[in-house]
């Protein structure tokens, strides 16, 4: 299953032509047809990053009417994501001039009429008038089902934008993946070497206290240095991050799997970074040494990186 960006970008153009009904003349005869007009509807979708999926539309009003239908095929497709769908109209005749049909006139006329009747001084329709209402005719009727078709290609469109970037994001993904676990691997055989000498270094610390207060003298010197063991082992236990390696790895071996698996992951693994945030800085507050406090370092900076592609991720 592929894994999805909540970035892309789409359009799609469905068009339809669109021939009025034929009149008849004075004489009965069928009059010529007017001239086909070609009617297009362009939907463009947008999408970016989103806690959830939040659509916008911006469309003529005479297509508000499917919205409800539009929201249906979004959200069956998408899950996650900021989406903005834009839809245009465009129409054009064959010629450059309609051809007034005997059928329209008639109906300007009865209606022109009708307006003088009620109102006697309103102007005439100039020719330009008529053979504008004509031209627009035949290209009014509804392109619910063309703009709808429009809308399920830029939806497929968007669908593959989405996958393609979310392809790339995954290989950025596991490059830090495996980049942890190098580190990782970096760390686990520091840990014994540092736990030893920092055990050591506090036996010696120990004694030399001891030496100087003078308490040596009254006790035995084996129940001091069992003492010494003693206080040495749970200073040891204190700063070993053994449990907090294997966490991280069990973390980064649940990212890859996901990974790996696709489908909806964003959140999830968003989830699992903030573990690996949390492992990564106790691994830096028990480093008792440079080298690992330089490793807990790079760590965090290579999972802020893995937090900032994960938030487009579907």
């Amino acid at each position: 299953m592929a894994v999805y960006s909540m970035t892309g970008y789409a359009s799609a153009t469905a068009g339809a032509g669109i021939r009025p009904e034929t009149g008849s003349n004075a004489e009965g005869q069928s009059a010529r047809p007017a001239t086909t007009a070609t009617a297009s509807v362009t939907v463009e979708l947008r999408s970016v990053n989103g806690r959830f999926l939040d659509l916008s539309f911006r469309m003529p009003d005479e297509f508000r009417a499917l919205e409800p239908a539009l929201r249906d095929l979004l959200s069956g497709a998408l899950r996650r994501g900021k989406v903005e769908l834009r839809m245009n109209t465009r129409s054009e005749a064959d010629n450059a001039w309609p051809q007034p049909q005997m059928d329209q006139l008639n109906q300007l006329s009865r209606l022109e009429s009708t307006v003088q009747g009620w109102m006697p001084k309103a102007q005439p329709l100039s020719v330009h008038e008529v053979l504008q209402w004509c031209k627009g005719g035949g290209v009014t009727e509804r392109l619910d089902e063309v703009a709808l078709e429009a809308a399920r290609r830029a939806i497929a469109g968007l669908t593959e934008a989405r996958a393609r970037e979310g392809e790339r994001l995954v290989a950025v993904l596991m490059d830090r993946v495996q980049r942890l676990r190098e580190l990782a691997a970096q760390v686990e055989p520091l840990v014994p070497a540092v736990v030893q000498r920092q055990q050591q270094k506090f036996v010696e610390r120990w004694e030399e206290a001891l030496a100087v207060t003078g308490a040596a003298q009254t006790i035995a010197r084996e129940a001091l240095h069992e003492r010494a063991i003693n206080e040495a082992a749970a200073y040891a236990i204190r700063i070993d991050v053994a449990e907090e390696l294997a966490r991280l790895r069990a973390h980064v071996d649940e990212i890859a799997r996901l990974l790996k698996a696709g489908g909806e992951v964003g959140k999830r693994i968003d989830f699992l970074i903030q573990e690996l945030l949390r492992e990564a800085n106790t691994l830096g507050s028990k480093s008792s040494t440079l080298e690992l406090t330089n490793i807990s370092v790079e760590m965090k900076v290579l999972i802020e990186q893995l937090r900032e592609q994960v938030q487009n991720l579907e």
